[in-house]
């Protein structure tokens, strides 16, 4: 006589199977020790505690940046061909753009009112001459030529992720036209994009380094006095963000998915928490696929809408802080903004989101909007010193909007697996499931 029992398999040795403190906690902690470390530099003027803290954060962004290009590129072009194993993938792939346009618009309006209240470039003490030209500057003659390449290295090279997703559309299209002809490159692309996600795993799992240095070099560099000048409209942008996140979110996902939304913040938060130390979409989207998947959206069409998220959905960058920005800079250049510039503001934050294409930073976005605006570029300099603290909640309310699109798209069509959201695990870890095993009784 036999029964089934449940057991955890053996598994092959792995370097981080004797970690028992919770991922979410290891973050915690690196936030904790970065700002004591930082404040310490700072305060006691410890200038190779500030070198470390720098490199330290500086290795863990070059190592995400690492797998950004051939990332970008084999995750869109494997997501395209997935769609033909999607029943109705043209409505999926449609009802997914829309909804990113809906979240984006509602987000860029939460901003606009919230900077109109709040006038946060008032009694700064901040003025023009403070400000300076940034380095990368964005136009929508840049926005549109910049999309096609000149040649297939440039792009990868000077991690162009714009021009990536094209070449990697283009590519994945022509898969799909030519069929079965092209199954032998789709089977490398989807083996060379285990890799790779398999190889950011590792590099997710220092995280909890990367963020002391990060952190730490963040208030090393900075410090308190600094986060004072600019606190309206800090408190503003996480205002404004944390109203997205805990307020729209979970309204769509009540009213429009019908789910319950603290079950899917339970599910997202290994994603959305990572995007908040790492400061990168595209170097937090395998966890953010991986999550998305857990609350039930079929792999298939996951596969599809989060890596298109991850380089053109940008609720936090592309809607939020635009639009305080605009606000910002016009208060301190004493520039009068009208209906007609907040329609451009909201116009600019749908349709050119993917100029800021999920690498750290907003600044080319920034610049497409206050061009766009005839507003005076220098104001981005006013915004360089305060952007990595700003970053942070930024880049985790674009993630949060990356898992979210997909949930509601797939219970607004009838494909989400319920079960499965409801039991969605927080844990960002690559684990395996236990398996039945027969055992003599």
């Amino acid at each position: 006589m036999s029964a089934t029992a449940t057991t955890p398999p053996k598994s092959s040795f792995s370097p981080f199977s004797s970690f028992k403190f919770p991922f979410w906690a290891q973050i915690v902690a690196g936030l904790a020790l970065g700002v004591l470390l930082g404040w310490l530099a700072r305060s006691q003027d410890i200038s190779w505690l500030k070198t470390t803290l720098e490199q330290v954060g500086d290795i863990f962004v070059q190592l995400l940046k690492l797998a950004v290009a051939p990332l970008v590129f084999f995750a869109i072009l494997v997501s395209i061909t997935n769609l033909r194993k999607v029943n109705n993938a043209a409505r999926l792939a449609g009802q997914t753009l829309l909804w990113f346009m809906i979240t984006s618009l509602i987000a860029v309006g939460i901003g606009l009112t919230i900077g109109l209240l709040t006038n946060p470039g008032a009694g700064t003490g901040l003025t023009p001459a403070d400000g300076q030209l940034p380095k990368k500057t964005g136009s929508w003659i840049d926005f549109l030529t910049g999309i096609v390449p000149t040649d297939i290295i440039t792009p990868f090279t000077e991690l162009n992720v714009l021009q990536i997703v094209f070449m990697a559309a283009v590519a994945g299209i022509a898969a799909l036209q030519l069929g079965e002809k092209a199954q032998p490159v789709l089977s490398v692309a989807e083996s060379v994009l285990e890799l790779l996600q398999k190889a950011l795993w590792w590099v997710i799992r220092l995280a909890p380094i990367g963020t002391v240095g990060l952190i730490g070099t963040a208030i090393a560099s900075y410090g308190w006095n600094l986060i004072g000048k600019y606190a309206t409209f800090t408190a503003d942008v996480y205002i404004g963000s944390a109203l997205v996140m805990f307020g729209v979110y979970p309204l769509l996902l009540a009213t429009v998915a019908k789910v319950n939304p603290i079950q899917f913040f339970k599910g997202a938060w290994p994603a959305i928490q990572l995007a908040f130390v790492s400061r990168s979409s595209v170097g937090t989207m395998p966890v953010t696929q991986k999550v998305t998947e857990r609350l039930g959206v079929p792999k298939e069409y996951a596969s599809f809408a989060v890596p298109f998220g991850a380089t053109t959905k940008m609720d936090g960058c592309a809607a939020i802080y635009p639009a305080l920005a605009a606000i910002f800079i016009a208060n301190i250049f004493d520039v009068q903004l009208g209906i007609k510039e907040y329609l451009l503001i909201a116009f600019v934050s749908v349709v050119g989101s993917a100029a800021t294409a999920g690498l750290t930073g907003a600044t080319v976005m920034l610049t497409l909007t206050l061009s766009t605006l005839g507003l005076p570029l220098a104001g981005v300099g006013l915004l360089m010193a305060i952007d990595p603290i700003l970053d942070m909640i930024r880049t985790a309310t674009n993630v949060a909007g990356q898992a979210l699109v997909p949930v509601v798209v797939a219970a607004r069509e009838g494909i989400l697996d319920k079960e499965a959201y409801a039991s969605a695990s927080a844990s960002p870890l690559d684990e395996r499931a236990p398996v039945p095993v027969a055992t003599a009784a």
